[in-house]
């Protein structure tokens, strides 16, 4: 469905991703993991429209996008999610998921007095499709809850119902788990276990937590130093020597 080709990004003198091609297969869950400084997060940023490479091409079913700006990948489907959630802490959770799918008919002046009609049908529409993601993320009872008073499990599946609310093709998943419980990273886990399995999203996510990236994840890929070091399943990630290497120093491949 993805494919980038031989990026390459530069800050100043620093080599953030170095020559790095990769796919990432349609229906699939792929983890992205390494050490911190790997390149993981910069790579997202590169294919999310947030920073252009310095050399290098991405696709988007066999359709070049490098570069294209974050709000036009978005209507292409390709989603990204941030470590730190980015909620409208002052807006219902209800409202967060409602001002999600783009030109919406209330968003002109104009439609407001010559077509009501239109606006509150779309709106009953996405207020269906609301309760329906609402009831998906066990978050029903927190729909008339300000989403700044939300936990911050809660609100990563806030973000994940976001995402819900497009025709998303592929949604990049920046460690998701991060300052989550284990309880919601359970529930978290699930449902995007069930919006692959069910729904046929595909995702790419960054995770440092090795036990959430193996019950999710189809197939591993390791950075290292902005480079792809390995791409396997996670039982043969783990006994990499190399991959062991690159999360704990050199030596340690040799006290295996």
């Amino acid at each position: 469905m993805l494919t980038v080709q031989h990026l390459d990004k530069w800050f100043g003198g620093i080599h953030a991703v170095n020559d790095v091609s990769l796919s990432f297969d349609s229906g699939k869950i792929t983890g992205l993991i390494g050490p911190n400084g790997a390149g993981k997060t910069t790579l997202f940023n590169i294919i999310a429209g947030l920073h252009p490479p310095t050399s290098g091409r991405v696709f988007l079913d066999e359709v070049e996008i490098t570069g294209l700006p974050p709000h036009a990948l978005f209507a292409k489907g390709v989603l990204r999610t941030f470590q730190i959630a980015h909620e409208f802490s002052t807006l219902p959770v209800r409202d967060n998921l409602m001002m999600v799918p783009s030109h919406q008919s209330g968003e002109t002046l104009l439609n407001v007095w010559l077509r009501p009609e239109k606006i509150k049908q779309e709106e009953a529409q996405l207020t269906q499709k609301v309760d329906e993601v609402l009831e998906f993320l066990n978050l029903k009872a927190l729909a008339d809850e300000p989403a700044g008073n939300l936990s911050g499990g809660q609100k990563k599946l806030l973000e994940l119902g976001r995402c819900m609310m497009v025709d998303a093709k592929i949604v990049f998943l920046d460690e998701v788990g991060a300052g989550v419980n284990r309880t919601l990273l359970n529930h978290l886990g699930d449902a995007i276990i069930r919006l692959n399995r069910e729904r046929g999203y595909t995702f790419c996510m960054i995770e440092h937590d090795m036990e959430f990236i193996g019950k999710l994840c189809d197939e591993v890929v390791v950075m290292a130093e902005g480079s792809v070091l390995a791409t396997d399943s996670i039982e043969a990630i783990k006994s990499n020597p190399d991959v062991i290497e690159a999360y704990l120093g050199r030596g340690m491949k040799n006290k295996l």
